[in-house]
Protein backbone atom coordinates (compact mmCIF):
# COMPACT_ATOMS: atom_id res chain seq x y z
CA UNK A 1 0.00 0.00 0.00
CA UNK A 2 1.47 3.33 -1.13
CA UNK A 3 1.82 5.76 2.00
CA UNK A 4 2.09 9.27 0.64
CA UNK A 5 3.83 10.51 3.76
CA UNK A 6 6.87 8.18 3.37
CA UNK A 7 7.15 9.84 0.22
CA UNK A 8 9.67 12.82 -0.79
CA UNK A 9 8.60 15.35 -2.35
CA UNK A 10 9.78 14.78 -5.66
CA UNK A 11 8.21 11.22 -5.43
CA UNK A 12 5.06 12.46 -4.25
CA UNK A 13 5.30 15.91 -7.11
CA UNK A 14 5.73 12.74 -9.38
CA UNK A 15 3.13 10.56 -8.74
CA UNK A 16 0.35 13.57 -8.84
CA UNK A 17 2.24 14.32 -11.87
CA UNK A 18 1.50 10.99 -13.65
CA UNK A 19 -0.62 9.67 -15.81
CA UNK A 20 -1.87 7.43 -12.78
CA UNK A 21 -5.84 8.77 -11.10
CA UNK A 22 -4.49 7.89 -8.29
CA UNK A 23 -3.05 10.08 -6.64
CA UNK A 24 -5.29 12.96 -7.46
CA UNK A 25 -7.47 16.04 -6.08
CA UNK A 26 -8.55 14.49 -3.16
CA UNK A 27 -5.24 12.88 -1.88
CA UNK A 28 -3.78 16.59 -2.39
CA UNK A 29 -6.30 18.30 -0.53
CA UNK A 30 -5.43 15.64 2.49
CA UNK A 31 -2.03 16.70 1.66
CA UNK A 32 -2.20 20.23 2.00
CA UNK A 33 -4.18 19.99 5.28
CA UNK A 34 -1.18 17.99 6.98
CA UNK A 35 1.66 21.01 5.38
CA UNK A 36 -1.04 24.13 6.60
CA UNK A 37 -1.31 22.25 10.08
CA UNK A 38 2.52 21.94 9.69
CA UNK A 39 2.48 25.35 9.11
CA UNK A 40 0.02 26.74 12.03
CA UNK A 41 1.99 24.53 14.16
CA UNK A 42 5.15 26.30 13.48
CA UNK A 43 3.61 29.56 13.93
CA UNK A 44 2.32 28.73 17.65
CA UNK A 45 5.77 27.58 18.60
CA UNK A 46 7.46 30.78 17.70
CA UNK A 47 4.30 32.56 19.66
CA UNK A 48 4.10 30.03 22.99
CA UNK A 49 6.76 30.91 26.28
CA UNK A 50 7.58 34.03 24.57
CA UNK A 51 6.48 36.75 26.63
CA UNK A 52 6.18 39.38 24.10
CA UNK A 53 3.34 37.37 22.30
CA UNK A 54 2.09 36.24 25.72
CA UNK A 55 -1.33 37.42 24.61
CA UNK A 56 -1.34 34.73 21.89
CA UNK A 57 -0.37 31.86 23.74
CA UNK A 58 -4.09 30.79 24.32
CA UNK A 59 -4.69 31.03 20.36
CA UNK A 60 -1.69 29.18 20.11
CA UNK A 61 -2.29 26.46 22.29
CA UNK A 62 -5.98 25.96 20.43
CA UNK A 63 -4.52 26.11 17.19
CA UNK A 64 -1.30 23.44 17.96
CA UNK A 65 -3.79 21.21 19.75
CA UNK A 66 -6.08 20.50 16.62
CA UNK A 67 -2.96 20.79 13.63
CA UNK A 68 -0.93 18.59 15.66
CA UNK A 69 -2.83 15.11 15.18
CA UNK A 70 -3.67 16.34 11.15
CA UNK A 71 -0.08 16.21 11.17
CA UNK A 72 -0.36 12.95 10.56
CA UNK A 73 -4.15 12.15 9.71
CA UNK A 74 -3.58 14.40 6.59
CA UNK A 75 -1.46 12.10 5.26
CA UNK A 76 -3.66 8.73 6.02
CA UNK A 77 -6.81 10.31 4.53
CA UNK A 78 -4.59 11.39 1.54
CA UNK A 79 -3.89 7.32 1.00
CA UNK A 80 -6.91 6.65 2.39
CA UNK A 81 -8.53 8.90 -0.48
CA UNK A 82 -6.47 7.42 -3.00
CA UNK A 83 -7.57 3.53 -2.11
CA UNK A 84 -11.28 4.44 -2.38
CA UNK A 85 -10.94 5.47 -5.22
CA UNK A 86 -9.27 2.53 -6.47
CA UNK A 87 -11.49 0.10 -4.87
CA UNK A 88 -14.92 2.27 -6.78
CA UNK A 89 -13.08 1.38 -9.97
CA UNK A 90 -12.38 -2.25 -9.21
CA UNK A 91 -16.38 -2.44 -8.54
CA UNK A 92 -16.87 -1.26 -12.33
CA UNK A 93 -15.05 -3.71 -13.70
CA UNK A 94 -16.87 -6.79 -12.15
CA UNK A 95 -18.85 -8.73 -14.07
CA UNK A 96 -22.17 -7.77 -15.39
CA UNK A 97 -23.43 -10.91 -17.77
CA UNK A 98 -26.43 -11.53 -15.27
CA UNK A 99 -28.49 -10.41 -13.04
CA UNK A 100 -27.28 -11.71 -9.87
CA UNK A 101 -23.83 -10.11 -11.57
CA UNK A 102 -24.96 -6.96 -12.26
CA UNK A 103 -26.74 -6.64 -8.86
CA UNK A 104 -23.58 -7.38 -6.93
CA UNK A 105 -22.01 -4.80 -8.97
CA UNK A 106 -24.24 -2.18 -9.00
CA UNK A 107 -24.31 -2.45 -5.08
CA UNK A 108 -20.66 -2.82 -4.76
CA UNK A 109 -20.20 0.40 -6.63
CA UNK A 110 -22.47 2.15 -5.05
CA UNK A 111 -20.82 0.97 -1.25
CA UNK A 112 -17.52 1.94 -2.83
CA UNK A 113 -18.47 5.59 -4.34
CA UNK A 114 -20.36 6.10 -1.11
CA UNK A 115 -16.47 5.79 1.08
CA UNK A 116 -15.21 7.58 -1.48
CA UNK A 117 -17.23 10.34 -0.52
CA UNK A 118 -16.82 9.81 2.97
CA UNK A 119 -12.71 10.03 2.99
CA UNK A 120 -12.60 14.12 1.75
CA UNK A 121 -15.83 14.61 3.92
CA UNK A 122 -13.10 13.67 7.20
CA UNK A 123 -10.86 15.96 5.54
CA UNK A 124 -13.13 18.85 4.89
CA UNK A 125 -14.58 18.91 8.34
CA UNK A 126 -10.72 18.62 9.96
CA UNK A 127 -10.24 21.49 7.38
CA UNK A 128 -12.79 23.62 8.48
CA UNK A 129 -11.82 22.74 12.22
CA UNK A 130 -8.23 23.86 12.17
CA UNK A 131 -8.98 27.23 9.76
CA UNK A 132 -11.32 28.26 12.37
CA UNK A 133 -8.56 28.66 15.00
CA UNK A 134 -6.56 31.03 12.98
CA UNK A 135 -8.30 34.26 13.24
CA UNK A 136 -7.24 34.37 16.08
CA UNK A 137 -3.81 33.28 15.81
CA UNK A 138 -3.40 35.74 12.94
CA UNK A 139 -4.71 38.88 15.12
CA UNK A 140 -2.58 37.96 18.64
CA UNK A 141 0.27 35.54 17.28
CA UNK A 142 4.08 36.25 16.72
CA UNK A 143 3.25 39.44 14.83
CA UNK A 144 6.47 38.42 12.53
CA UNK A 145 4.69 35.41 11.41
CA UNK A 146 1.75 36.59 10.48
CA UNK A 147 1.88 35.83 6.91
CA UNK A 148 2.85 32.28 7.69
CA UNK A 149 -0.79 32.06 9.41
CA UNK A 150 -2.24 33.43 6.10
CA UNK A 151 -0.44 30.91 3.93
CA UNK A 152 -1.48 28.15 6.44
CA UNK A 153 -4.81 29.28 5.75
CA UNK A 154 -4.51 29.46 2.20
CA UNK A 155 -3.18 25.48 2.13
CA UNK A 156 -6.17 24.65 4.50
CA UNK A 157 -8.83 26.12 2.67
CA UNK A 158 -7.80 25.25 -0.34
CA UNK A 159 -7.71 21.47 1.42
CA UNK A 160 -11.32 21.74 3.01
CA UNK A 161 -12.72 23.23 -1.07
CA UNK A 162 -11.12 20.70 -2.64
CA UNK A 163 -12.32 17.81 -0.61
CA UNK A 164 -15.86 18.82 -0.92
CA UNK A 165 -15.48 19.14 -4.76
CA UNK A 166 -14.52 15.43 -4.41
CA UNK A 167 -17.71 14.59 -1.66
CA UNK A 168 -19.68 16.37 -4.20
CA UNK A 169 -18.48 14.40 -7.38
CA UNK A 170 -19.13 11.06 -5.45
CA UNK A 171 -22.73 11.58 -3.90
CA UNK A 172 -23.56 12.97 -7.89
CA UNK A 173 -23.09 9.71 -8.92
CA UNK A 174 -25.47 7.92 -6.41
CA UNK A 175 -29.28 8.14 -6.20
CA UNK A 176 -30.56 11.01 -4.54
CA UNK A 177 -32.16 8.50 -1.57
CA UNK A 178 -28.43 7.78 -0.87
CA UNK A 179 -26.01 9.86 1.55
CA UNK A 180 -28.97 12.45 2.38
CA UNK A 181 -27.25 13.76 5.63
CA UNK A 182 -23.76 14.03 3.54
CA UNK A 183 -25.65 16.17 0.62
CA UNK A 184 -26.71 18.78 3.61
CA UNK A 185 -23.09 18.83 5.21
CA UNK A 186 -21.63 19.25 1.76
CA UNK A 187 -23.73 22.69 1.75
CA UNK A 188 -23.56 23.80 5.37
CA UNK A 189 -19.28 22.83 4.97
CA UNK A 190 -19.14 24.79 1.71
CA UNK A 191 -20.82 27.92 3.62
CA UNK A 192 -18.77 27.83 6.71
CA UNK A 193 -15.53 27.51 4.68
CA UNK A 194 -16.11 30.29 2.33
CA UNK A 195 -17.03 33.11 5.59
CA UNK A 196 -13.72 31.19 7.63
CA UNK A 197 -11.73 31.70 4.69
CA UNK A 198 -12.30 35.35 4.41
CA UNK A 199 -12.17 35.73 8.32
CA UNK A 200 -8.61 34.07 7.79
CA UNK A 201 -7.08 36.30 5.37
CA UNK A 202 -8.84 39.72 6.76
CA UNK A 203 -7.18 39.26 10.23
CA UNK A 204 -4.25 38.91 8.40
CA UNK A 205 -4.20 41.86 6.44
CA UNK A 206 -5.59 43.53 9.61
CA UNK A 207 -2.32 42.60 11.70
CA UNK A 208 -0.06 43.44 8.98
CA UNK A 209 -1.24 47.05 8.62
CA UNK A 210 -2.36 47.67 12.29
Amino acid sequence: MTEYGDMTLDQYRDALASKQPTPGGGSAAAVALSQGAALAIMVCELTMNKDKWSDGWGASQNTHDIATPLLERGYELATEDAHSFDDVMLAFKMPKETDEQMANRRKAIHTGTLKAAMVPLETAKHALELLETLPALAMTGNGNAVTDVGVAGLLISAACKGALFNVEINLSSLPNDVGIEMRSELVSLREKCRITSREVMHSVHDRMHS
